[in-house]
């Protein structure tokens, strides 16, 4: 079955080249030229991933990101020009998977998308851990707090899955890059971060006091299981 993907883009010449990469690929490709037609999109059918760029006229690829999140946890990677830093931050802080930045190559952009799916398929065979109160099913691809489901990304999930497989081990930003995100270079840690404030939001009693998830100054993070 063929990757269904959703690309928002409003340059045309960026959305053909980046449209041919999927096809090539075997994808099927979806095209949106802006956030409003997106969105409906989203709404009509299923999608296996988002491809979205930042700047978008109207209804701008942070809002949309929001809006997908809100009730979707479709895996998205955003594009962004390479002066959009602040761009960059807002989209992983709302939920975004990864990004590349503007101008791209075509490979770089398959292998996040390729990466990110990876990171959406449950792990079936693996035992189901159980920390506290805590419970988290690799098959199943779920985790609950206290009997009650916690919403989490497939990125997210990956992470605590991580943490949580190395208990009272702190991890680098770049083991965590190199395991959870697929990077097998010196990748950007402010997706790490990102992750683990948005991963803490949802775990934690008190994310400002962290119970589970512990910072290792100068290292990482370190899973704490009680």
């Amino acid at each position: 079955m063929k990757v269904a993907t959703l690309l928002v883009e409003d340059d045309p010449g960026v959305r053909e080249i980046a449209r041919l990469t999927l096809e090539r690929a075997g994808m099927e490709v979806t095209e949106a030229p802006d956030g409003e037609s997106a969105l409906a999109q989203f709404r009509r059918r299923p999608f296996d991933v988002l491809v979205l760029d930042i700047m978008l006229p109207g209804l701008d690829g942070l809002e949309l990101c929001a809006r997908v999140r809100r009730s979707s946890q479709l895996p998205i990677v955003i594009v962004s020009a390479r002066d959009d830093t602040s761009e960059v931050v807002a989209g992983l802080e709302l939920g975004a998977d990864d990004y590349v930045t503007k101008p791209f190559q075509p490979a770089e952009l398959l292998a996040r998308i390729r990466a990110v799916l990876r990171r959406a398929r449950p792990a079936p065979g693996e035992a189901t851990r159980r920390v506290g109160d805590l419970e988290i099913d690799p098959a199943a691809f779920s985790v609950t707090k206290r009997g009650q489901p916690v919403d989490l990304s497939a990125t997210e999930f990956r992470l605590l899955l991580e943490l949580a497989s190395h208990p009272h081990v702190a991890l680098s930003r770049h083991e965590l890059l190199r395991r959870v995100w697929d990077y097998d270079y010196m990748g950007d840690s402010r997706m790490v971060d990102m992750a683990v404030k948005r991963l803490r939001d949802r775990i934690e009693d008190d994310p400002k006091q962290p119970r589970w998830i512990a910072t290792v100054r100068g290292i990482g993070y370190r899973f704490d299981a009680g």
